[in-house]
């Protein structure tokens, strides 16, 4: 079901990686029991193998044999040390007595002759593993060197071998006292740790249902206090993002507020309009002339209110994350071209010198990542803007600027109006607002479009006066506005 949703679960995650060890350790821990519980088994038994070798070792006499030479071995075991040798009955017992010159004299031949490792030192106690008919054996063996035959390097070799029965029992009785109680310790190990994880991720759970509790306009920051130090960070970037959220829905709520106030004007025009030459039909003391008065302020209106329609529209494709995202290479020269030749007319109509410098559309060596019809909404507001506020006779300029550097691509539009005050260029980009002293018939919305564009791409936008502000004061004409935008360049193949 978690994977069928794409959800995980910290429970089920922080529970998998406590047991998880634990399910590996306990097999290690079974083999090194294991290993421990041999070596606790194999000392007494060793020894005890040992006293054994060394009690044989100390019968150990050199006789000559009737008729033969002298120095020849002998060896003889009593036989009551052979019977207690045999009288295990839970194992086997085995020896085996070598001569000086290692010729069998006593004992079990199947015991194997080991090697000596020189130099060999007598009575030293030495012990192997090894195999007497397929059964496996623990040997204890020493060389000796009997009285009489101190300086000789020659000695006899004493050993003797135990099956390991009684050694297995006692690794399986250790190994049973260890393992036995993990069986129940483990499940109660899982069983605490459950417990733990539920317990510690309860404020999780109580968070959770204080968060869905909430009601959908309640924004308020959620209380840190009664959390958990690890889930603090988390609820900080939620307060965090409430915060932006509740600024974000205040500002769509002051924005639509505006907007809504900014068409009544157009509106109630519209239907004042209307109304009046409705009344004039209707008392049959209209005139031509009024009626094209009246259309002619209809249509006026109309047009405010399409343009304010537009401007919103505008406002929303360039708040558009997903809609700016799709971007292609732009050729800045050739929007800024084309804008200037769509406001020659209206230009020419307000009596303004409206021109382009720069680099021609198929000249430019630098182009712009970004939308082309953001980008071209960019330039159209710019210049609406500056046509809206320059008075007649004015000029208004836009230049697209190359970088010799190739890092930047530059786009200024200046024009010879009455300029903004440096205390006011933060503020013109606010949504409705205009400066204060200013009559002009315009949405109010130009420049907040054209920011918001210039955030999508990651651009920067800045505002001065196009002459010196002394100078502008001495001739009696404005200091102008320039505003300048810096794009990253896209470089052109070439």
């Amino acid at each position: 079901m978690a994977a069928e949703s794409g959800h995980r679960s910290l429970f089920g995650e922080i529970l998998d990686w406590m047991l998880a060890p634990l399910l590996v350790i306990w097999p290690i821990s079974v083999a090194l029991t294991w290993l421990v519980a041999q070596g606790i088994a194999n000392k007494p038994y060793d020894r005890e193998l040992g006293e054994m070798a060394r009690t044989l070792g100390l019968q150990v006499a050199i006789e000559p044999a009737p008729g033969e030479r002298a120095g020849r071995s002998r060896y003889a075991l009593a036989p009551e040390a052979a019977a207690l040798l045999r009288a295990d009955e839970s194992d086997t017992v085995y020896y085996q007595v070598l001569g000086l010159r290692g010729e069998f004299l006593s004992g079990d031949r199947q015991l194997a002759v080991p090697e000596p490792e020189p130099p060999v030192v007598p009575w030293e106690l030495h012990f192997r593993d090894d195999e007497i008919n397929n059964e496996a054996v623990r040997v204890a063996y020493l060389w000796v060197a009997p009285e009489g035959t101190a300086g000789s390097d020659r000695m006899m070799l004493v050993q003797v071998a135990e099956t390991l029965g009684k050694r297995s029992r006692l690794t399986n009785e250790i190994i049973k006292g260890v393992i036995l109680p993990q069986f129940v310790i483990l499940p109660l190990a899982v069983l605490l740790v459950w417990l733990a994880l539920a317990r510690g991720i309860a404020p999780l759970n109580e968070l959770q249902r204080r968060i869905r509790s909430r009601d959908s306009s309640d924004l308020s920051p959620i209380d840190e206090h009664r959390i958990p130090d690890e889930v603090a960070p988390l609820v900080e970037a939620i307060n965090d993002l409430l915060e932006r959220l509740d600024q974000s829905i205040r500002a769509q709520k002051h924005f639509l507020a505006d907007a809504a106030h900014q068409l009544k004007t157009p509106l109630a025009g519209l239907r004042t309009q209307a109304e009046l030459a409705q009344r004039e039909i209707d008392e049959g003391r209209s005139s031509p002339a009024d009626l094209r008065r009246s259309l002619q302020q209809i249509a006026l209106s109309s047009q405010r209110a399409a343009h304010m329609v537009n401007q919103l529209l505008a406002m929303a494709r360039a708040e558009d994350q997903e809609h700016a995202a799709r971007r292609a290479e732009v050729s800045l020269p050739a929007l800024a071209i084309e804008t200037v030749r769509d406001f020659v007319p209206r230009a020419m109509e307000k009596r303004l010198d409206l021109g382009y410098e720069g680099p021609e559309s198929d000249q430019a060596g630098l182009s712009v990542l970004g939308h082309p019809l953001l980008i071209r909404e960019l330039i159209r507001n710019l210049v609406d803007n500056a046509l809206l506020y320059t008075p007649p006779g004015g000029t208004i300029t836009v230049r697209v600027v190359e970088d010799p550097f190739g890092q930047v691509c530059v786009l200024q539009v200046e024009d010879s109006g009455p300029g903004i005050a440096e205390a006011e260029r933060e503020k013109v980009f606010q949504p409705f607002y205009r400066a204060l002293g200013t009559n002009v018939d315009g949405s109010g919305l130009g420049l907040a479009i054209v920011k918001e564009i210039v955030q999508q791409h990651d651009a920067e936008i800045t505002v001065d006066d196009t002459r010196p502000r002394r100078v502008a004061d001495h001739d009696g004409h404005g200091p102008g506005a320039r505003f300048t935008v810096r794009f990253a360049a896209h470089p052109q193949p070439h």
